[in-house]
Protein backbone atom coordinates (compact mmCIF):
# COMPACT_ATOMS: atom_id res chain seq x y z
CA UNK A 1 0.00 0.00 0.00
CA UNK A 2 2.82 2.24 0.59
CA UNK A 3 4.49 1.51 -2.35
CA UNK A 4 1.43 2.29 -4.45
CA UNK A 5 1.07 5.84 -2.11
CA UNK A 6 4.92 6.81 -3.49
CA UNK A 7 4.31 6.07 -6.62
CA UNK A 8 1.29 7.86 -7.02
CA UNK A 9 2.87 11.09 -5.28
CA UNK A 10 5.96 10.62 -7.47
CA UNK A 11 3.94 10.50 -10.80
CA UNK A 12 1.83 13.75 -10.01
CA UNK A 13 5.01 15.74 -9.16
CA UNK A 14 6.58 14.66 -12.17
CA UNK A 15 3.61 15.86 -14.76
CA UNK A 16 4.01 18.77 -16.57
CA UNK A 17 1.49 21.35 -14.57
CA UNK A 18 3.14 20.37 -11.48
CA UNK A 19 6.74 20.88 -12.66
CA UNK A 20 6.08 24.29 -14.75
CA UNK A 21 4.47 25.92 -11.33
CA UNK A 22 7.10 24.85 -9.11
CA UNK A 23 9.81 24.90 -11.83
CA UNK A 24 11.71 28.07 -9.82
CA UNK A 25 15.95 28.31 -10.46
CA UNK A 26 17.80 27.60 -7.48
CA UNK A 27 18.43 31.20 -7.26
CA UNK A 28 14.94 32.39 -7.38
CA UNK A 29 13.60 29.59 -4.33
CA UNK A 30 16.91 31.52 -2.47
CA UNK A 31 15.30 34.86 -2.77
CA UNK A 32 12.00 33.45 -2.19
CA UNK A 33 13.34 31.95 1.10
CA UNK A 34 15.28 35.05 2.20
CA UNK A 35 11.78 37.57 1.51
CA UNK A 36 9.55 35.01 3.16
CA UNK A 37 12.12 34.90 6.22
CA UNK A 38 12.24 38.68 6.36
CA UNK A 39 8.50 38.71 6.92
CA UNK A 40 8.08 36.36 9.29
CA UNK A 41 10.50 38.87 11.50
CA UNK A 42 9.05 41.58 11.12
CA UNK A 43 5.73 40.18 11.96
CA UNK A 44 7.41 38.50 14.88
CA UNK A 45 8.10 41.67 16.57
CA UNK A 46 4.91 42.97 16.17
CA UNK A 47 3.63 40.33 19.12
CA UNK A 48 7.29 39.53 20.61
CA UNK A 49 8.32 43.06 21.74
CA UNK A 50 5.82 44.49 24.94
CA UNK A 51 4.76 48.10 23.87
CA UNK A 52 7.17 50.51 25.68
CA UNK A 53 5.54 52.80 28.55
CA UNK A 54 8.58 54.65 29.64
CA UNK A 55 7.97 56.36 33.35
CA UNK A 56 10.16 59.77 33.12
CA UNK A 57 12.25 59.01 36.47
CA UNK A 58 13.81 56.05 33.81
CA UNK A 59 14.58 58.15 31.56
CA UNK A 60 18.14 59.55 30.99
CA UNK A 61 17.77 62.58 29.61
CA UNK A 62 21.40 63.25 30.42
CA UNK A 63 22.02 60.89 27.33
CA UNK A 64 19.13 61.70 25.22
CA UNK A 65 20.73 61.95 21.64
CA UNK A 66 18.44 65.01 20.06
CA UNK A 67 20.93 66.49 17.57
CA UNK A 68 19.01 64.99 14.75
CA UNK A 69 15.99 66.70 15.62
CA UNK A 70 17.23 69.84 16.36
CA UNK A 71 19.25 70.04 12.83
CA UNK A 72 16.17 69.16 11.17
CA UNK A 73 13.75 71.74 12.99
CA UNK A 74 16.38 74.71 11.93
CA UNK A 75 14.44 76.16 15.61
CA UNK A 76 16.27 78.69 17.40
CA UNK A 77 16.39 79.06 21.10
CA UNK A 78 14.03 82.24 22.40
CA UNK A 79 11.59 82.50 19.02
CA UNK A 80 8.65 81.81 21.27
CA UNK A 81 6.01 83.88 19.78
CA UNK A 82 3.02 83.67 22.08
CA UNK A 83 1.67 81.48 25.29
CA UNK A 84 -0.69 79.43 24.13
CA UNK A 85 -2.58 76.61 25.22
CA UNK A 86 -0.74 72.82 24.36
CA UNK A 87 -1.17 69.21 24.93
CA UNK A 88 2.47 68.08 25.71
CA UNK A 89 1.45 64.68 24.31
CA UNK A 90 0.95 65.51 20.89
CA UNK A 91 2.62 69.16 20.54
CA UNK A 92 5.10 69.14 17.76
CA UNK A 93 9.00 70.25 17.98
CA UNK A 94 8.44 73.95 16.64
CA UNK A 95 5.15 74.02 18.65
CA UNK A 96 7.35 73.06 21.67
CA UNK A 97 10.46 75.91 20.77
CA UNK A 98 7.72 78.69 19.78
CA UNK A 99 6.14 78.12 23.47
CA UNK A 100 10.31 78.52 24.87
CA UNK A 101 11.42 75.35 25.09
CA UNK A 102 15.31 75.31 23.24
CA UNK A 103 15.84 72.44 20.93
CA UNK A 104 17.61 70.38 23.26
CA UNK A 105 14.57 70.56 25.75
CA UNK A 106 11.96 70.27 23.16
CA UNK A 107 14.20 67.09 21.47
CA UNK A 108 14.31 65.17 25.03
CA UNK A 109 10.40 65.60 25.02
CA UNK A 110 10.14 64.42 21.64
CA UNK A 111 12.37 61.30 22.65
CA UNK A 112 10.61 60.77 26.01
CA UNK A 113 7.13 60.36 23.95
CA UNK A 114 8.78 58.43 21.41
CA UNK A 115 10.13 56.33 23.74
CA UNK A 116 6.68 55.29 24.55
CA UNK A 117 6.28 57.71 27.51
CA UNK A 118 3.16 59.74 28.40
CA UNK A 119 2.31 63.33 30.28
CA UNK A 120 -0.65 62.31 32.90
CA UNK A 121 -0.46 65.94 34.08
CA UNK A 122 0.89 69.31 33.86
CA UNK A 123 3.05 68.64 36.79
CA UNK A 124 5.24 65.65 35.16
CA UNK A 125 6.87 68.40 32.82
CA UNK A 126 8.75 69.54 36.25
CA UNK A 127 10.52 66.06 36.48
CA UNK A 128 12.57 66.53 33.09
CA UNK A 129 16.48 66.69 34.06
CA UNK A 130 18.03 69.37 32.39
CA UNK A 131 14.38 71.48 31.44
CA UNK A 132 14.54 75.12 32.92
CA UNK A 133 12.30 75.43 35.43
CA UNK A 134 10.79 78.75 35.14
CA UNK A 135 10.15 78.31 31.76
CA UNK A 136 7.31 75.23 33.43
CA UNK A 137 6.46 77.38 36.06
CA UNK A 138 5.25 79.70 33.61
CA UNK A 139 3.56 77.30 31.06
CA UNK A 140 2.23 74.55 33.68
CA UNK A 141 -1.46 76.99 33.21
CA UNK A 142 -1.39 76.14 29.41
CA UNK A 143 -1.02 72.68 29.53
CA UNK A 144 -4.42 70.86 28.29
CA UNK A 145 -4.09 67.15 28.66
CA UNK A 146 -6.37 65.45 25.74
CA UNK A 147 -8.31 63.12 27.84
CA UNK A 148 -7.41 59.45 26.09
CA UNK A 149 -7.08 55.66 27.24
CA UNK A 150 -5.32 56.69 30.33
CA UNK A 151 -4.31 60.39 30.21
CA UNK A 152 -6.92 62.64 31.96
CA UNK A 153 -6.81 66.35 32.02
CA UNK A 154 -5.26 68.30 35.22
CA UNK A 155 -5.54 71.58 35.14
CA UNK A 156 -3.33 73.12 38.02
CA UNK A 157 -5.06 75.60 40.30
CA UNK A 158 -3.01 78.41 39.51
CA UNK A 159 -4.92 79.09 36.03
CA UNK A 160 -7.84 80.27 38.60
CA UNK A 161 -5.74 81.82 40.73
CA UNK A 162 -4.35 84.38 38.21
CA UNK A 163 -5.67 88.18 37.67
CA UNK A 164 -8.76 88.28 36.01
CA UNK A 165 -8.84 90.04 32.94
CA UNK A 166 -11.92 92.62 31.92
CA UNK A 167 -12.71 91.88 28.14
CA UNK A 168 -14.07 95.16 27.59
CA UNK A 169 -10.91 97.56 28.32
CA UNK A 170 -8.49 94.72 27.25
CA UNK A 171 -6.27 95.10 24.46
CA UNK A 172 -5.07 93.03 21.59
CA UNK A 173 -1.94 92.06 23.45
CA UNK A 174 -3.25 90.87 26.34
CA UNK A 175 -5.93 88.87 24.81
CA UNK A 176 -3.36 87.18 22.99
CA UNK A 177 -1.94 86.25 26.06
CA UNK A 178 -4.65 83.87 26.85
CA UNK A 179 -4.42 80.22 26.48
CA UNK A 180 -5.83 79.59 22.89
CA UNK A 181 -6.08 82.83 21.06
CA UNK A 182 -3.65 84.35 18.79
CA UNK A 183 -3.34 87.24 16.80
CA UNK A 184 -6.61 86.20 14.47
CA UNK A 185 -8.99 85.70 17.20
CA UNK A 186 -8.02 88.58 19.46
CA UNK A 187 -8.46 90.48 16.01
CA UNK A 188 -12.23 89.14 16.01
CA UNK A 189 -12.83 89.55 19.34
CA UNK A 190 -11.76 93.17 19.74
CA UNK A 191 -14.39 93.66 16.08
CA UNK A 192 -17.20 91.72 18.06
CA UNK A 193 -16.65 93.80 21.13
CA UNK A 194 -17.47 97.21 19.08
CA UNK A 195 -20.45 95.56 17.25
CA UNK A 196 -21.59 95.07 20.28
CA UNK A 197 -20.59 98.34 22.31
CA UNK A 198 -19.66 95.88 25.08
CA UNK A 199 -19.69 92.39 26.27
CA UNK A 200 -22.40 92.20 28.92
CA UNK A 201 -21.08 88.96 29.92
CA UNK A 202 -18.02 86.62 29.54
CA UNK A 203 -20.49 84.16 28.00
CA UNK A 204 -21.00 86.17 25.11
CA UNK A 205 -17.48 84.96 23.93
CA UNK A 206 -18.98 81.87 22.46
CA UNK A 207 -20.49 84.14 19.86
CA UNK A 208 -17.20 85.05 18.51
CA UNK A 209 -16.61 83.54 15.08
CA UNK A 210 -14.11 80.35 14.99
CA UNK A 211 -13.27 80.54 18.54
CA UNK A 212 -13.61 76.87 20.02
CA UNK A 213 -15.71 76.08 22.67
CA UNK A 214 -12.49 74.36 23.89
CA UNK A 215 -10.36 77.18 24.10
CA UNK A 216 -13.55 79.43 25.84
CA UNK A 217 -13.87 76.70 28.81
CA UNK A 218 -10.06 77.48 29.15
CA UNK A 219 -10.35 80.93 29.26
CA UNK A 220 -13.55 81.64 30.78
CA UNK A 221 -12.25 81.46 34.58
CA UNK A 222 -9.55 84.19 33.68
CA UNK A 223 -11.96 86.71 32.45
CA UNK A 224 -14.75 89.19 33.80
CA UNK A 225 -16.97 91.88 31.71
CA UNK A 226 -17.39 95.07 33.79
CA UNK A 227 -20.66 96.03 31.88
CA UNK A 228 -20.72 99.27 33.28
CA UNK A 229 -19.19 100.64 30.05
CA UNK A 230 -21.64 99.03 27.55
CA UNK A 231 -22.41 101.69 24.71
CA UNK A 232 -26.38 102.13 25.09
CA UNK A 233 -29.10 103.03 22.59
CA UNK A 234 -31.35 105.28 23.54
CA UNK A 235 -34.64 103.37 22.59
CA UNK A 236 -37.02 105.80 22.27
CA UNK A 237 -35.12 108.44 20.47
CA UNK A 238 -33.16 105.78 18.25
CA UNK A 239 -33.56 105.51 14.30
CA UNK A 240 -33.77 102.16 12.36
CA UNK A 241 -30.23 102.45 11.46
CA UNK A 242 -28.97 102.44 14.66
CA UNK A 243 -31.35 99.73 16.45
CA UNK A 244 -30.84 97.63 13.77
CA UNK A 245 -26.70 97.38 15.02
CA UNK A 246 -27.64 95.66 17.98
CA UNK A 247 -26.61 91.80 16.64
CA UNK A 248 -29.74 90.33 18.42
CA UNK A 249 -32.35 92.20 16.65
CA UNK A 250 -33.44 91.15 13.58
CA UNK A 251 -35.25 93.90 11.29
CA UNK A 252 -38.71 93.33 11.13
CA UNK A 253 -38.06 93.99 15.43
CA UNK A 254 -37.03 96.86 14.72
CA UNK A 255 -39.83 97.73 12.48
CA UNK A 256 -42.19 96.79 15.25
CA UNK A 257 -40.44 98.45 17.91
CA UNK A 258 -40.93 101.38 15.75
CA UNK A 259 -44.21 101.21 15.35
CA UNK A 260 -45.02 100.14 18.73
CA UNK A 261 -43.40 103.60 19.42
CA UNK A 262 -45.03 105.29 17.35
CA UNK A 263 -48.29 104.12 18.84
CA UNK A 264 -47.36 104.50 22.59
CA UNK A 265 -44.89 107.02 22.95
CA UNK A 266 -42.51 105.62 25.24
CA UNK A 267 -40.89 102.58 25.95
CA UNK A 268 -40.86 102.61 29.61
CA UNK A 269 -38.68 99.22 29.86
CA UNK A 270 -37.78 95.54 28.66
CA UNK A 271 -41.48 94.49 29.91
CA UNK A 272 -43.11 96.56 27.12
CA UNK A 273 -41.31 94.53 24.39
CA UNK A 274 -42.00 91.37 26.10
CA UNK A 275 -45.54 91.81 26.79
CA UNK A 276 -46.31 93.13 23.20
CA UNK A 277 -44.72 90.20 22.28
CA UNK A 278 -42.03 91.97 20.20
CA UNK A 279 -39.18 90.03 22.43
CA UNK A 280 -39.10 86.34 23.51
CA UNK A 281 -37.99 86.26 27.33
CA UNK A 282 -34.54 84.83 26.31
CA UNK A 283 -34.52 87.67 23.14
CA UNK A 284 -34.98 90.31 26.04
CA UNK A 285 -32.67 89.27 28.12
CA UNK A 286 -29.84 90.08 25.50
CA UNK A 287 -31.02 92.73 24.11
CA UNK A 288 -31.89 94.74 27.53
CA UNK A 289 -28.44 96.01 28.58
CA UNK A 290 -27.37 97.07 25.18
CA UNK A 291 -31.27 99.61 25.57
CA UNK A 292 -31.08 102.77 27.22
CA UNK A 293 -35.19 103.50 28.48
CA UNK A 294 -34.77 107.01 29.49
Amino acid sequence: MQSVLLLFVKMILNSEPVKDWFGYTRRERRSAFILLTIIFIVIGFRYLLPEQNIEIENFNVLQADTGNITELAGASPGSRKALFAFDPNSASFDTLVQLGFDPREAGIMIKYRKMGGKFRRAADLRKFQGVDSSLVAELESYVVITPGKSVKADIPRTLQERRLLDINSCDSVALVGLPGIGPVLSARILKYRNLLGGFASVEQLKEVYGLPEETYDIIKGRLFADSSGIRKIKINTAVYRELIRIPYIEKYEVSAILKYRELSGVIKSIECLKENKIFTSEKAGKVEPYLDFR
